[in-house]
């Protein structure tokens, strides 16, 4: 039987959760983020399909779900090491909100967290430190790819696609905190950079659509759409089947990262 794995918004909703599926003397495991991932995560629930059916059936609105998503063991492991901390904490921290199978790799998820600090005003700082990334200043956000993992941080938000699994997002997460923080701590002896560079291949806004060439946008094919979505010449909205149509659960996956990326996700004017 198929193992399933869910986080939670909060602490609190994971003791519920848990509280509920003891009362039903379901079995379920743990998976806990501290010591090392503490800032950046909340224990995850592991439980098979039929647990899960059983616990909904039960308890439908006992708790809140940040999702749920096919169980893989993790890659790496928590570090049992107390995490650093900050003076002046940018970043506080993170509270995965979304938890979803990734649209570009179904066998990756994809995760938004939010944040309680604000990383506005480290942006201009990790441009200078990190050539590879791409910063839209007027987003303002700042985009960058670890490995596959493509990663947009917000002010107060962050988008991972393509994260192995729960434990591994928690160590993006935590990464990203890390390298704000030190980021900011130096600050001094760093040259703020507004260069915008590069933005990532038109390839991930193609993995986001329904790759069915139907035609709908007024181009041939998905991939010339994506590169003139890319390019500024067109917006994602101009993609009928995912804004109105049958493929409309890739909607949110692709407003996501045409804001990563600073590209336009409505139609303007122009572009009608």
């Amino acid at each position: 039987m198929s193992k399933l794995v869910g986080t939670f918004p909060r602490r609190s909703e994971f003791v519920k959760a848990r509280a509920a599926l003891e009362s039903l003397s379901l079995p379920y495991e743990v998976i806990r983020p501290e010591p090392g991932f503490r800032n950046v995560g909340v224990p995850a629930i592991v439980l098979d399909s039929q647990t899960q059916t059983a616990l909904y059936e039960r308890y439908p609105e006992a708790f809140t779900c940040s999702g749920w998503v096919d169980y893989r063991p993790a890659a790496v492991e928590v570090p049992q090491e107390t995490p650093r901390t900050f003076k002046n904490d940018v970043f506080g921290e993170a509270a995965v909100m979304v938890l979803a199978p990734c649209v570009a790799d179904p066998t990756r998820i994809r995760i938004i967290a939010h944040l309680s600090g604000d990383l506005s005003e480290v942006f201009p700082y990790l441009n200078a430190e990190m050539r590879e990334a791409s910063y839209n200043l007027h987003g303002p956000t700042f985009t960058f790819m670890e490995g596959y993992r493509m990663i947009s941080v917000y002010p107060r938000r962050i988008a991972v696609a393509k994260a192995d699994e729960i434990v591994d997002a928690w160590r993006t997460l935590e990464m990203i905190r890390l390298r704000a923080n030190d980021v900011w701590t130096r600050r001094g002896e760093i040259e703020p950079s507004y260069e915008m560079r590069e933005k990532p291949p038109a390839l991930e806004i193609f993995k986001r659509l329904p790759r069915t060439n139907c035609r709908a946008c007024g181009e041939k094919t998905c991939l010339a759409f994506a590169l003139r979505v890319w390019s500024g010449e067109s917006a994602a909205s101009r993609c009928r089947p995912v804004f109105a149509g049958e493929f409309a659960h890739l909607k949110s996956a692709l407003v996501e990262i045409c804001a990563g990326l600073g590209v336009a996700e409505f139609a303007t004017e122009a572009q009608r």
